[in-house]
């Protein structure tokens, strides 16, 4: 049987995913909310979203 405090002792961060991760999050990614507010501007205003 795992003894988990003995495994979390254990434990240590891979710095190559917390570099990743710190990469991801900076970006400024489209997500579905993004994607679906374009489509509604494009319905509402037309292809030409200049307002």
């Amino acid at each position: 049987m795992l003894d988990f405090e003995e495994e979390l002792k254990k434990f240590h961060p891979n710095k190559e995913v917390e570099d990743v991760e710190k990469i991801i999050y900076e970006r400024d990614l489209t997500d579905v909310s993004d994607i679906v507010k374009s489509m509604l501007d494009e319905l509402r205003y037309g292809q030409d979203n200049s307002r």
